[in-house]
């Protein structure tokens, strides 16, 4: 139908947050709402996109927005707004600009929102995709936010070496799948730790990790490092936290490093887990450091020139569980707490 300014209106699908979140995510949590319209046209003036949304990304990250924010106590990205759509990383295709950067019909990847259709302000946020002989869905994960974050954690925080003993928690996720591949083609000893036996074959069969275990099955995780670095552990890239993390600070060696990415098991605890080892930390001077991939972003072609070839000649192997429609967003977002997802999480909203 038409409007006023001559611009197409149609509708818009929205996934909306209801409320803020304690403990643990549920689907209904969020909603679908279907009545919502937008213009499809920026507005006279701005320098906004407006964008058809076609891959959103399912990120762990995300959790922390759905919390209420306390009074001070910042947190190094704002919350969601309950009553609005949520916003996440995602792929897109322009269909007007008012921005010099982008023109219609330019493919993107940044943040957007969980709808149809976005009217993105704040472009500062946006990449413009270049290459598009790969998967499109990979911009959500291994050529986007995730792929720089282990890039970035791995290369820059960890300074790897040759020969040294890699271990990564959430293995099989977006980022650790990506992370230990680093570490295999650098020439590492690798092993990572996953919440299922499908996921452990995955990383030992797909991903080349030397090896694999799944944690639920093992009652002592202290035990279990052991096992697989008797000479102890140089460089853990941190997932997980928790117990996890206790019983590889025992395991590291003498200056080894840990890459601090993020804690899942911990998100959504009212009251997080404690560290219990850190005296460790002392006496085998280990630096524990934490990141954020947005301070790296201006690595990114360099990571694509590392990256892509890598790609294209099979030495890089991503795996993907995409979840179809928007409606389907919600549980693909809460299954990220549950593990049901194998590998990185994705939620088709159009095909071009």
């Amino acid at each position: 139908m038409a409007s006023g300014g001559g611009a197409e209106e149609v509708s818009n699908k929205q996934v909306i947050l209801k409320d803020y979140v304690s403990g643990f995510p549920k689907e209904s949590d969020m909603y679908l709402n279907a009545s919502g319209t937008i213009k499809l046209k920026v507005p006279e003036g701005s320098n906004a996109v407006l964008v058809k949304n076609l891959y959103l990304s399912c990120d762990p990250y995300m959790r922390g927005r759905m919390k209420q924010p306390i009074p001070g106590n910042e947190t190094y990205i704002e919350p969601f707004k309950p009553g609005s759509p949520i916003v996440g990383f995602g792929v897109a295709k322009v269909l007007d600009s008012g921005h010099p950067d982008f023109k219609k019909g330019d493919l993107i990847w940044g943040m957007t929102g969980w709808e149809e259709y976005s009217l993105i302000t704040a472009t500062q946020t946006l990449f413009k995709i270049h290459h598009t002989d790969v998967p499109l869905s990979y911009y959500t994960g291994l050529l986007g936010m995730p792929g720089m974050t282990a890039y970035a954690g791995f290369y820059e925080i960890c300074s790897p070496k040759k020969g040294e003993h890699v271990f990564i928690s959430a293995a099989s996720g977006a980022v650790g799948q990506l992370v230990g591949q680093f570490a295999k083609l650098l020439g590492c000893y690798v092993v990572g730790s996953a919440g299922s036996k499908e996921k452990v074959d995955l990383l030992k069969n797909k991903f080349g990790f030397n090896e694999a275990f799944n944690y639920k099955e093992e009652p002592d995780l202290h035990a279990a490092l052991k096992r697989y670095f008797p000479e102890g552990i140089d460089i853990y890239f941190e997932n997980v936290g928790g117990k996890m993390l206790d019983a590889v600070i025992l395991n590291m060696r003498a200056h080894g490093r840990i890459a601090v990415c993020g804690m899942i098991s911990q998100y959504n605890l009212e009251h997080p887990e404690g560290v219990h080892n850190l005296m460790t930390v002392v006496w085998k001077r280990v630096r524990i450091e934490g990141f954020m991939v947005y301070e790296y972003y201006h690595l990114y072609p360099k990571f694509l020139e590392l990256v892509l070839p890598c790609i294209k000649e099979g030495k890089i192997k991503y795996v993907e569980d995409v979840a179809e429609g928007l409606e389907s967003a919600p549980a693909a977002l809460i299954g990220l707490f549950t593990g049901r997802n194998v590998g990185k999480q994705v939620v088709v909203v159009a095909l071009e």
